[in-house]
């Protein structure tokens, strides 16, 4: 997995592949999630119905109650479920607007890895061509804090989170409310990918240089350069997913998250 260091007596930051144990509650909770926003979605568990109480969801996957109620939170912020104090969690209508999100719709799709890379190439390389133009000292610092983070996490899920804010940092600076939108809107793919890439070294180990290159980059307010890396940091994955590249992002994440459990 990624991390970041300051080289002794050059003041640049470097990446180097960490290989510690990743937290199990992190993984449970996304793992627990996964599972619950796919049988929604997709109706196995049908609106109005009510979800198994705490403490079976917990007995159900083998969890503790802690992270159930952190996956019903993440649940109700996404307007999959409403709970109500007292009666417990129900599925919400999931034709209502609110409820139709532009995650829902892309997942709909089924999309595959390859199809999110072929996605995120052409809009994060025009958004970081435009945050080399336009970023302040602020932007710089929010994207030096979010690969600050990623050295301090302890587990891949922490990381994959610093990492997907370094991403928005970028998204941030370019100064386009509109592209920062439009990739936010695939942020929750981006972040099964990012658990991925940040526990699987033949997958990030052959990434580590790009994200000090693509600050570097930005700070010499260098346009052509900060493309030229987003864009070799990002079809990496065309080269590095292999067998995965033609799954879809929801089983990738899956099969993945369950990997690291039974490690």
């Amino acid at each position: 997995m990624l991390s970041v260091r300051d080289d002794v007596g050059t003041g640049h930051l470097s990446c180097r592949i960490l290989t510690r144990m990743p937290s199990e509650r992190g993984l449970l909770t996304e793992r627990i999630a996964l599972q619950l926003e796919h049988d929604i979605r997709n109706g196995d568990i049908p609106a109005g119905d009510k979800l198994p109480s705490e403490r079976e969801l917990a007995a159900q996957f083998g969890a503790s109650r802690n992270v159930v109620r952190e996956v019903l939170r993440r649940l109700e912020a996404q307007h999959l479920i409403e709970v109500a104090p007292g009666r417990g969690a129900f599925v919400s209508d999931q034709s209502s607007a609110h409820v139709r999100s532009y995650d829902t719709l892309y997942r709909a799709g089924r999309p595959t890895v390859r199809h999110l890379i072929e996605a995120r190439i052409p809009v994060e390389v025009e958004i970081v061509g435009l945050a080399a133009e336009r970023a302040t000292e602020e932007h710089i610092s929010a994207m030096r804090a979010a690969t600050e983070r990623m050295a301090r996490a302890t587990d891949v899920v922490d990381k994959a989170h610093a990492d997907l804010e370094f991403h928005d940092a970028i998204a941030a600076a370019s100064g386009n409310p509109v592209l920062r939108i439009m990739l936010s809107s695939i942020s929750g793919m981006m972040f099964e990918m990012m658990l991925r890439s940040n526990s699987d070294p033949s997958i990030g180990e052959p990434g580590v240089p790009h994200h000090p290159e693509i600050l570097e980059a930005i700070e010499a307010h260098d346009v052509e350069r900060a493309r030229a890396c987003m864009r070799e940091h990002l079809a990496l994955g065309l080269r590095t997913y292999g067998p995965s590249l033609d799954m879809s992002v929801d089983l990738m994440a899956k099969e993945h998250i369950e990997q690291l459990l039974r490690r």
